[in-house]
């Protein structure tokens, strides 16, 4: 992997994190705070699996807390 773009959220500024992405030759970028702007393919693609999801438990009748 050439470079892991994350945003700063605890999971990814975590030792733990920092040590697995070392151990793994990982080379990490954190983006600014609050700027969802600079994952904006991410941000899509979570929206899309979303919205995908939504549609299956609704699909389903299932509760959409789940």
């Amino acid at each position: 992997m050439g470079c892991l773009r994350t945003d700063r959220g605890g999971e990814f500024t975590s030792i733990e994190f920092n040590d697995f992405c070392n151990e793994n030759g990982m080379k990490r970028q954190l983006t600014a705070a609050y700027t969802p702007q600079q994952n904006g393919v991410a941000e899509r693609k979570n929206r899309t699996i979303m919205n995908m999801v939504r549609s299956i438990l609704a699909e389903r009748n299932m509760p959409k807390d789940m």
